[in-house]
């Protein structure tokens, strides 16, 4: 047993100790993309939801908004996300945002190749992720 936990503890050592892990902030606000301030978390116990979106090539998402907090990571190809006052974010793969809350907007994939985005959204077991206008 003694030999077992020095094992570990030479290997998880061994682990922390390889200088090839890297850590990088890819996006940090209390503000979304357009400017405005985020809303404070709900008071219920949070549920944390990750989804992977694919949106086709070619294709305008309908008008929507999202009432609770969430971010997004790039996976691959371009979107334009329009607000309903017009301001306009463009993103690339490898881009991540900052989403707009209580904010109707849409999404607009103009290439050739489907969006994929993973999107993390902060709610509760009744939030919806979105509602379409």
């Amino acid at each position: 047993m003694k030999k077992l936990l020095c094992f570990f503890l030479l290997l998880s050592s061994a682990i922390f100790a390889a200088g090839n892990v890297e850590s990088v902030t890819l996006a940090k606000s209390d503000k979304s993309w357009d400017g405005s301030v985020m809303p404070a978390y709900p008071k219920e116990a949070p549920e944390i939801s990750v989804l992977k979106i694919t949106i086709p090539a070619h294709t305008e998402l309908t008008l929507h908004k999202h009432p609770i907090i969430n971010a997004g990571y790039m996976v691959k190809g371009s979107l334009k996300v329009v607000t309903d006052e017009n301001k306009t974010l463009q993103l690339k793969a490898g881009d991540a945002l900052i989403e707009v809350v209580n904010r109707w907007h849409y999404g607009v994939n103009e290439g050739d190749e489907p969006v994929e985005i993973v999107v993390f959204y902060a709610g509760t077991k009744e939030s919806a992720y979105s509602i379409k206008k």
